[in-house]
């Protein structure tokens, strides 16, 4: 069924009676050509671009939960591309560009917003990175725009300039950011894959993986055993988990991000605006909430909720760059399981078992790259090569020390690893 205006409007006429389910429910088959492991935005759009891209059919994607049910429904939902560094720019860069025909392509509104974000900068030395940055971003063929003192405050009349702790010197304006509806994003991914023949199996957890001889030939699962001749790991702050059921130490570790929303309020926040020195970040939703996040919670876990300090933490940051924020109520918190990599970037390779794939270690940067992620894995798992705008998300650069790429240096403790 094609969505449109003027079926929504007939429907509100019958009652809403005549929809049909977005997707099926299927049984699994006993044999598929290709397992993904995990239902979220990656798993979901890598099942997709498979069927669209690269015509293949046979195609299972197992969840041991509800599709959506993961990180892609427990983020900020801000999308951009004003990454720095080479291999990171051209992905991100990317990923952008398929978030701007999404809607079109999947005939399905995920609220795509472009409103625009603004990084604020508050010394001369983050004037001079930002300076940097924003360059990279044109060079990239994306858009930056440095704004001063007075540009952030036509924009942003309502944070806390005259403060004396962190003062805002300036900001760095990316009007092509904005964002997105995250369990939209799943939904949509989910019935384009649906259309194309993907079997999207809900509630079968993976508790195995088989290989034989160096080569995987299935997994084993919640709902009985499924052979398979490529599978790949999409599982986010669970892939070492997942990983390890095939005899895999990945070098991620999992942390806790928590998010915000307050009460709805009447539009107060036109942009996505970021605060440098409180590494906090906020927006406002459709809905009129306020929808806000800080740091990781900085000790390993795989426990979907935050504590208290960070809660602090974040709060104070917020009360500083806008003290209005103060007369807000806030509804409600979460957390989502950060897979964070020792240089902040992501792994999107083949594993040393033949036909077993890895797609992971995303940090800060999972809901945005949902369109590149499964758009580049479809292509490796496809072709073989690795696609041009990921070939430097390799999983043996961290064995090697070769291509190391520390986007602002954001990854887990290097050390540990």
């Amino acid at each position: 069924m094609r969505y449109s205006g003027l079926r929504v409007f007939a429907q509100g006429l019958t009652g809403n009676r005549g929809w049909t389910p977005a997707w099926r429910q299927p049984e699994p088959k006993p044999d598929y050509d290709i397992v993904i492991i995990g239902g979220g935005g990656h798993g979901l759009s890598t099942a997709y671009y498979l069927a669209k891209n690269h015509g293949l059919r046979n195609i299972a994607v197992l969840e041991k939960g509800y599709l959506g049910g993961g990180n892609v429904g427990r983020n900020t939902t801000i999308v951009r591309a004003n990454y720095f560094l080479p291999g990171n720019s051209e992905f991100y860069s990317h990923s952008l560009k398929l978030w701007e025909g999404l809607e079109a392509e999947l005939n399905y509104n995920v609220m795509h917003s472009q409103r625009g974000l603004i990084n604020l900068f508050h010394s001369d030395g983050q004037r001079d990175a930002f300076v940097r940055r924003g360059n990279a971003m044109l060079a990239q063929g994306d858009d930056a725009v440095l704004l001063d003192r007075e540009g952030v405050r036509e924009k942003l009349p309502y944070l806390d300039f005259e403060q004396g702790r962190f003062p805002i010197y300036g900001g760095l304006y990316h009007p092509r950011g904005g964002t997105a509806r995250h369990d939209a994003v799943a939904w949509g991914y989910a019935r384009g894959a649906d259309r194309l023949g993907v079997d999207l199996i809900q509630r079968c957890e993976v508790t195995g993986i088989d290989t034989v001889n160096g080569r995987v030939t299935g997994v084993q699962t919640t709902r009985g055993p499924i052979r398979a001749r490529q599978v790949a790991m999409v599982a986010a702050g669970r892939s070492s988990q997942v990983a390890a059921m095939a005899g895999m130490r990945l070098p991620i570790e999992s942390h806790v991000l928590q998010a915000f929303v307050t009460e709805g309020l009447k539009p107060v926040i036109d942009h996505v605006v970021s605060f440098g020195m409180g590494h906090f970040y906020i927006s406002q939703s459709d809905k009129g909430g306020l929808v806000f996040g800080g740091d990781l919670d900085f000790y390993a876990s795989y426990a979907a909720r935050g504590n208290l300090p960070m809660v602090e933490h974040v709060m104070e940051a917020g009360m500083t760059l806008m003290p209005m924020i103060g007369r807000a109520k806030v509804l409600r918190s979460w957390g989502g399981i950060m897979d964070m990599s020792p240089d902040g970037s992501p792994i999107i390779d083949r594993t040393p078992i033949d036909g077993l794939y890895l797609n992971c270690g995303w940090n800060y940067g999972g809901f945005k790259a949902v369109p590149a992620s499964g758009w580049c894995l479809a292509h490796l798992m496809a072709t073989g090569a690795p696609h041009k705008v990921a070939e430097g998300f390799r999983l043996d650069r961290f064995r090697t020390g070769q291509g190391l790429m520390d986007e602002e240096g954001t990854g887990s403790q290097h050390n540990l690893h």
